[in-house]
């Protein structure tokens, strides 16, 4: 997947992420049944469902389906059977070229992945990545200026200043680890 190509870093992510996410959803393992003292039998020590972790699987999954719905139907394609969502990913990501063809669908697929990515990420508990960047802050003149590629956005972290702007295109996205 190319990094020129609108989500295509954001989708990647996903499609490394998602599974874990899934993972996170399956309760802990069962211990058995265990005696209570004076009498019957008690429920191993199963851990709940995390409600937010089960809110952002559906949210994804909501969203992968959607944005691939609209991608289909915006570049006039047929449906497609239904798939777990790191199979619609890539489709999605097989129809980039396509998609950065239209400036308008390619900026909601690159909004939408973004925002899931983001979404899974912050469940899963990895912080968000910012990179410093050189320069002054053209508001109150400080070196405090950060990207925050997840958001899209350049902000200023000194305190008594806090602008914030669009970031533009050349900010740099942080490499995915690949480590295992």
């Amino acid at each position: 997947m190319s990094r020129e190509l609108p989500g295509a870093v954001w989708i990647a992510s996903l499609v490394r992420r998602f599974p874990d996410l899934v993972d996170e959803l399956a309760p802990a393992a069962h211990g058995g049944l265990r005696e209570r003292r004076g009498g019957g039998p008690v429920a191993g020590t199963t851990l709940p469902v995390r409600l937010h972790v089960s809110d952002a699987v559906r949210d994804i999954t909501d969203g992968v389906v959607e944005l691939e719905e609209a991608v289909r139907e915006r570049l006039e394609l047929r449906a497609v059977p239904p798939a777990p969502v790191p199979v619609r990913l890539r489709r999605i990501a097989g129809l980039l070229e396509r998609i950065a063809a239209d400036p308008a669908l390619a900026a909601h697929v690159e909004d939408e992945t973004r925002r899931m990515a983001a979404r899974c990420a912050r469940t899963l508990g990895e912080p968000e990545q910012l990179v410093r960047l050189p320069g002054r802050c053209p508001a109150c003149d400080s070196v405090s200026l950060r990207a925050f590629p997840e958001r899209a956005e350049v902000r200023c972290v000194n305190p008594a200043c806090g602008a914030v702007r669009a970031a533009p295109a050349d900010v740099p996205v942080p490499e995915e680890d690949t480590r295992s």
